[in-house]
């Protein structure tokens, strides 16, 4: 279930471009005419009303909240679609790459106090009228979104979900299964070796076998050194055995809190029902706190730093000679500017997006690599963004000469601009993405919504996409080089950016895994070693058997959908 989160703009077209058309309508509908009755300050089942904006072009009204007690944010989007969506995300900034907001993403779904069965969340697959039901863990925060047609399954939806956040059981067996545990090779030779198992472990183990994956994952950690994002928040394979079940239960006692957590409700239910709902079933329960998960700045650098990684050999490359790559990434502003991450993004699809665009002209026309590097384009998925380009597919001695042809870009860029006819078209493109919107628009919107609202940026100022348009519009009026000083500004003084290159390795360099997962075995063996010889039960010889209290055969303990309603 472990994601990485895409760019703005890459969200922005999942939202629009797919599904049904709808056109312009004069009148509201009834569920924007019920969000517009409310009023600034109103209280509603302990949360304070703090903003109603009607936003016509996403035909949706959007009322933004805050709750009293604990301090938790809410948006609830209403607009004439059936296929309601509730999403609570909480911002989870782990400090080592234990994987620890992965496995308790997985282990909270495993039974809570009110549904204390075994994973409730995959029976109400087969009970519920969903449309959809998941969970995700991005680098800095987690999101639990579900969507059905149904109200009432809506209801039994979020009753389980709310329970599985705020009361989860994180019983020690659900941490062995979800996050890792030692086994027997042979489970029925005790004497076999023992090796590794766990969902996320082995989730993890297949992650980073993506030589992409790998090289997205050390340009991350490289460019934000100094905080959360230096770490593997999904977990890294040799470090996952080092996370205990008390550290789990800890950072779920500071992250999963009220406190710490945004609530978004999308469609056309009644507003009031699911704030009663969360007040009564969650909220009520707990009173303020500090998390203290707020993500610090990115010092910036003083001049530009490189480094280099190493990946197993691709043995489907049409060269071998060639399976080199070479990304520059630059860092940008803070996602919390609505405005400037709208005209950063738009920037970023100017100088990449197409074959009449700068950096494909330079890049990709001479062949000099393959393609583009796999990690391209504007990224506003941490809470600074960033902008990368490089190629793959290159030898190892065109290195240089790509770092020479992306300068050389930049002060092209910067000197001519780009054309009035280009700019025009991608305008043009998104005030038409905003009028093709999909079935599943409100995972969309919860998505594109996510990364800058965990910062604390106005989620509402998000959706209001056609102001930004005008505001772009006028400040290219205003000054016909603004683009051109933007890419003066961020790619050519700053100096925070960084190259990073990625090589195949040679094959005695691949034998670094096994080396260090038997040393991994060992120091998982020893810190399991005192309650095996206690005779507890251990959880290095394959142990699976477990005794539940309740039974997931009855419908009393996982609801159902009422399918006639």
């Amino acid at each position: 279930m472990f994601r990485q989160t895409k760019t703005v703009l890459q969200k922005l077209r999942c939202v629009s471009f797919k599904g049904k058309q709808y056109t312009r309508k004069l009148k509201s509908t009834s569920a924007q005419e019920r969000a517009c009755q409310y009023q600034l300050g109103q209280k509603i089942h302990g949360f304070t009303v703090k903003e109603v904006v009607v936003v016509p072009d996403l035909f949706l009204t959007a009322v933004k909240l805050t709750h009293d007690k604990t301090g938790a944010q809410y948006l609830h989007a209403a607009r004439d679609d059936s296929n309601n969506l509730f999403s609570v995300q909480f911002r989870t900034t782990p400090m080592d790459s234990t994987g620890v907001p992965h496995i308790l993403e997985h282990t909270v779904l495993c039974g809570s106090e009110k549904y204390p069965c075994r994973d409730p969340f995959f029976k109400m697959l087969n009970r519920s009228l969903s449309t959809f039901m998941n969970a995700f863990t991005a680098s800095d925060y987690t999101m639990y979104p579900f969507s059905t047609q149904n109200g009432k399954d809506f209801q039994n939806l979020l009753s389980v979900y709310l329970d599985a956040v705020f009361f989860p059981c994180l019983r020690e067996l659900d941490f062995w299964q979800e996050g890792w545990r030692l086994e027997n090779e042979n489970p029925t030779d005790i004497k076999s070796p023992l090796v590794f198992k766990g969902v996320v472990f082995n989730e993890m183990k297949g992650a980073f076998s993506d030589n992409e994956r790998v090289y997205a994952q050390h340009l991350q950690n490289k460019l934000y050194p100094d905080h959360t994002y230096s770490v593997v928040s999904g977990g890294e394979p040799l470090a996952i055995p080092d996370l205990t079940w008390e550290q789990l239960k800890q950072f779920h006692a500071t992250h999963y809190h009220p406190s710490n957590a945004r609530f978004f409700t999308y469609g056309d239910l009644p507003l009031e029902q699911h704030l009663k709902q969360i007040e009564e079933e969650a909220l009520s329960k707990f009173e303020r706190i500090n998390p203290n998960t707020e993500v610090p700045s990115q010092p910036h650098w003083s001049s530009p730093r490189e480094d280099h990684v190493t990946c197993s050999p691709d043995a489907m490359a049409p060269d071998p000679a060639k399976q080199d790559t070479l990304c520059v990434s630059y860092l940008l502003g803070d996602i919390t500017d609505t405005f400037e991450g709208f005209t950063l993004s738009l920037l970023s699809s100017l100088m990449i997006s197409g074959p009449n665009s700068p950096f494909y002209k330079a890049l990709i026309e001479p062949k000099i690599g393959t393609d583009f590097s796999s990690v391209v384009g504007y990224d506003g998925s941490t809470k600074e963004a960033s902008f990368s380009i490089g190629l793959q597919g290159m030898a190892e001695e065109d290195a240089e000469r790509v770092k020479q042809t992306i300068s050389q870009t930049i002060d092209e860029i910067i000197e001519t601009g780009f054309e009035e006819e280009r700019i025009e078209a991608l305008l043009h493109k998104i005030e038409l993405q905003m009028k093709h919107q999909s079935t599943n628009f409100g995972l969309s919107l919860a998505s594109y919504i996510a990364s800058s609202w965990n910062h604390d940026g106005n989620p509402v100022e998000l959706l209001q996409i056609s102001d930004s348009v005008a505001k772009f519009r006028q400040a290219l009026k205003e000054n016909p080089r603004f683009l051109q000083d933007k890419v003066q500004h961020y790619f050519k003084h700053q100096r925070s950016f960084l190259g990073l290159g990625l090589s195949a390795a040679d094959l005695q360099d691949l034998q670094r895994w096994p080396l260090l997962n038997g040393e991994s075995v060992q120091r998982g063996e020893t810190k399991l070693k005192a309650p095996d010889e206690e005779g507890e039960g251990s959880r290095c010889r394959g142990e699976t058997n477990q005794t539940w209290t309740e039974s997931c055969s009855s419908t009393n303990v996982c609801p159902m959908a009422d399918a006639g309603e």
